[in-house]
């Protein structure tokens, strides 16, 4: 027979075990990454605003599953801000050649030639290296691969920077976003004409250019070389709607060159950068190259991204020295209660205790 504190114990409840939330979630943004890689080979690169917008929103919802609450109020914060700043970067695109602004053609060209010694580097480029879509040169995949990338490695950095950091996130943002608002402020104020344009190719402005000889443009040649037809069309019908004179600064230059100058902060070896640092110089290759962009808007590319990390290394710098300057003196603060807590006597004597004597 059992003992009575056996027979009358109640069972004990199941333990309840919270679901493994991070394996999860690592599981699911791999299976993101899996289809957002099918989608590209099957149907090219997302490109328009709406697909872009809906995958990101996307990514960020799988990246947040098993998150508490206040995790996903911030994600939804996120997420606003990046609407925002597509949106607006959009249409102000849109805008740069309806406004009136007079299009430069020979000022930016006249520039490349006086850094290269009065020669035009786009149309040595082409007429020493083209060789014709029949004749495809393996220079030409690798000038589309570092030209398409402009479409992957940013938006790519973006989720993966939010998913394990939300500091350097924020820090990626407040440069990119600044890159942007000045990129669109010179687009609607500067709106110039690309190389292709300015060789007489054909644009929806109506304008018929003669400033270099005729140019082909092929950017796509690469691509569709080895199999990616449908990226390549993806781009083509991307690209008919764009503003065609929005060329200077190169924000693929400009991208490109944020992408390393953001990495420098883990990379200290000066061979490793100089290394990196031919991710932009190819990219200002391979533009002169498909006559999509002059030398001159690379270097406005360049300059534009260096004076957004200068602007903002400067601002952090100065709300790191006052968060420190301020947590110093709450420390001083609460040391000087202590002190004072300690030095007082434990307990008042009576205020004619020093008066009475005993009789």
């Amino acid at each position: 027979m059992l003992s009575p504190d056996v027979e009358t114990a109640a069972p004990r409840p199941l333990e309840r075990r919270s679901l493994p939330w991070g394996p999860i979630r690592l599981a699911l943004v791999l299976a993101y990454a899996v289809g957002y890689v099918w989608w590209f080979f099957e149907h090219g690169i997302i490109i328009d605003r709406i697909s872009v917008l809906l995958s990101v929103a996307f990514f960020l919802v799988v990246a947040s599953i098993g998150q508490p609450p206040r995790r996903w109020l911030m994600m939804f914060g996120d997420l606003f801000l990046f609407v925002a700043m597509w949106i607006v970067y959009d249409e102000s695109r849109g805008i740069a050649d309806q406004v009136g602004f007079p299009v430069q053609v020979e000022s930016v060209r006249n520039l490349d030639r006086l850094l290269f010694f009065g020669a035009d580097p786009v149309v040595w480029l082409q007429d020493t290296f083209d060789r014709g879509p029949d004749n495809v040169q393996w220079y030409d995949v690798v000038g589309s691969m570092v030209y398409y990338s402009h479409f992957i490695v940013p938006p790519v950095t973006i989720a993966v920077l939010w998913f394990i950091s939300r500091t350097q996130w924020v820090r990626y943002m407040r440069r990119f976003a600044t890159v942007l608002f000045i990129a669109c402020a010179m687009f609607v104020l500067l709106p110039t004409a690309p190389p292709w344009m300015a060789a007489g190719g054909t644009n929806r402005l109506g304008l018929e250019l003669d400033a270099l000889p005729p140019l082909s443009r092929p950017t796509g040649r690469g691509w569709r070389h080895i199999g990616l037809d449908a990226f390549v069309k993806a781009w083509d019908h991307g690209r008919d709607w764009a503003n065609q004179v929005a060329a200077m600064p190169s924000l693929h230059s400009a991208f490109a060159m944020f992408i390393v100058l953001f990495c420098f902060q883990w990379v200290k070896d000066w061979r490793w950068r100089a290394l990196l640092l031919l991710y932009p110089l190819s990219m200002a290759v391979a533009l002169m190259y498909f006559a999509e962009h002059y030398f001159v808007d690379a270097l406005a590319g360049w300059a534009v991204v260096f004076f957004s990390f200068w602007l903002w290394d400067r601002i952090e710098r100065k709300w790191d020295a006052r968060r420190e300057r301020l947590a110093a003196e709450a420390l001083l603060e609460e040391i000087d209660q202590k002190y004072d807590s300690a030095s007082a006597p434990d307990r008042a004597l009576p205020e004619d205790a020093s008066q009475s004597s005993p009789r």
